[in-house]
């Protein structure tokens, strides 16, 4: 094969790939209007639109066509271009996890999933895990079957991993987890002890819907979020979904007696627009021009929501700006109060209630269920009282009914399992990224006092944005900081922090 005919076929995958982007696109904008206000009698056609695009989606992923391209491309990757190597690579993937399971499984799995999540919410609501149970037992044997045939090296779980954070491994995980976990424990049971717990009820007093949006957009202009590129709107569960780099749209939901819900939540999902907004637009019509992983993707939500929009140093600037918007409730509070109420770490039993400190506990415990669950160490029918145990050994508190405990993620109903670790990840990475970048920005805190996020933002751009999936999570997080995942700098943040704001003397 010439090198004219290998150009001429780069340019057909190429064009491929952009169709398949195509309907992506047109998926991602239904399910955003799905999500923030479509007519309720045009859902049952709208669910309907969207499972027929899916599957042109998968059809085309999975196509003789496609596997044409690849068998003709694959032996001459050294000679593509780095664009074109790194979406061959995605299709690639795509093409033989699908192909790999039998597609009346597949379908069975499907329509199974479907089912599931709506009993999960009638058995959450009646807090009887019996209900769900069943559904859950299937769902778990279908993810055997499905490692079994993609096949993997060292723990079954291994493979569910590599689908939210490519390259990560139960081995890496157990220690790093191990080191975190046998940091936070003492150090939540030291808060528990201290007497010096922060004040926060003036936190709950009324808060008008309308000053909280427009103090959130203050924030995230002062974040660089490109209101050209993107925009807010309202929904029950907040996400952000990235269009395309020049269409990247965040949602929040506004609590009137919790303003909290809504600024860090905007300041999160802010984070992962931040990153759609800026990757190359060399990437853009391919695979490669969305999120590293997941991990990767949280490590920017959570650095925007915690590393910063938690530090006393935003606070400085904007606690005034908050008090402009406010009803008169923080008059009376001085910075430093204030300060230490927003950063409050007690165990609680919810996920998406926890503080910082204590979330990774959150999702060891999921991750070490997933994983017994996987290598067929325990079975679901024991879960309930395996996920209490866990509780209390970790948080020290326990749950008094299914519905605060093993039923109240929706995870396991849709079958994403291997995705839980990914949130944990997300915390490290963004305190690794933190102390790295003090290497080029020592004046970090100036910055954030000054509400000058612009070199931050840049940073963060020239050093993870930009390459969208073109390098592996771990890639990145290496030549930004030049060594692998070290959780000794999440550790580090989180006890100087929680040590400074409990009070807590050794």
């Amino acid at each position: 094969m010439g090198t004219e005919p290998i150009e001429k076929l780069e340019q057909d995958f190429l064009a491929y790939v952009k169709k398949i982007k195509a309907y992506e696109e047109a998926l991602a904008l239904i399910y955003w209007d799905l999500r923030t206000g479509a007519p309720k009698k045009g859902v049952g056609q709208r669910a309907e639109v969207i499972g027929i695009l899916s599957g042109e989606v998968f059809d085309m992923q999975t196509s003789k066509e496609m596997a044409e391209f690849l068998e003709k491309l694959l032996p001459h990757q050294q000679q593509l271009s780095e664009r074109t190597a790194g979406t061959l690579e995605e299709c690639r993937k795509t093409y033989e996890r699908s192909k790999k399971i039998p597609p009346n499984e597949y379908q069975a799995y499907t329509v199974l999933v479907s089912k599931a999540e709506n009993v999960w919410e009638e058995a959450k609501e009646k807090a009887d895990f019996s209900l769900f149970q069943p559904y859950l037992e299937q769902i778990v044997e279908f993810k055997k079957k499905f490692v079994r045939y993609w096949g993997y090296e060292g723990h079954p779980y291994n493979p569910l991993l590599d689908l939210y954070e490519p390259g990560m491994t139960v081995d890496v995980l157990d220690r790093v987890f191990k080191q975190v976990k046998d940091a936070i424990v003492p150090l939540v049971q030291k808060i528990s002890m201290s007497e010096e717990k922060p004040d926060t009820a003036f936190l709950f007093h009324p808060f008008p819907k309308e000053k909280q949006k427009a103090f959130t957009l203050e924030i995230l202009k002062q974040m660089g979020f490109d209101f050209e590129a993107g925009r807010l709107d309202e929904t029950v569960h907040p996400f952000a979904t990235g269009i395309n780099q020049g269409d990247v749209r965040i949602t929040t939901r506004y609590n009137e007696n919790d303003w909290r819900v809504d600024v860090f939540g905007v300041m999160h999902e802010g984070g992962h627009a931040l990153y759609e907004q800026h990757i190359s637009k060399d990437l853009s019509g391919t695979p490669l021009a969305e999120g590293a992983s997941m991990g990767i993707h949280e490590s920017q939500s959570l650095f925007f929501e915690n590393i910063i929009g938690r530090s006393f140093p935003f606070w400085k600037k904007n606690y005034p700006l908050l008090k402009q918007f406010a009803s008169g409730q923080f008059d009376d509070v001085p910075l430093e109060t204030f300060y230490r109420a927003v950063n409050e770490a007690k165990p609680s039993l919810i996920r998406i209630e926890a503080d910082m400190l204590t979330y990774p506990l959150h999702i060891m415990v999921r991750y070490e269920i997933e994983k017994a669950l996987l290598n067929d160490e325990i079975e679901v029918g024991e879960l309930p009282e395996i996920w209490n145990a866990k509780y209390e050994d970790y948080l020290g508190i326990r749950p008094e009914h299914d519905g605060e405990g093993v039923l109240q993620d929706v995870h396991w109903a849709g079958g994403d399992f291997g995705y839980f670790p990914s949130y944990a990840l997300g915390l490290m990475y963004a305190a690794q990224f933190k102390h790295a970048m003090l290497k080029s920005l020592p004046d970090f805190d100036k910055l954030v006092e000054s509400g000058n996020l612009e070199p931050i933002r840049k940073w963060l751009s020239a050093h993870v944005h930009r390459f969208g999936k073109l390098k592996k999570p771990a890639d990145i997080l290496r030549d930004a900081t030049g060594e692998a995942l070290n959780p000794k700098y999440l550790i580090d943040y989180l006890t100087e922090k929680y040590t400074d704001v409990y009070r807590i003397k050794d």
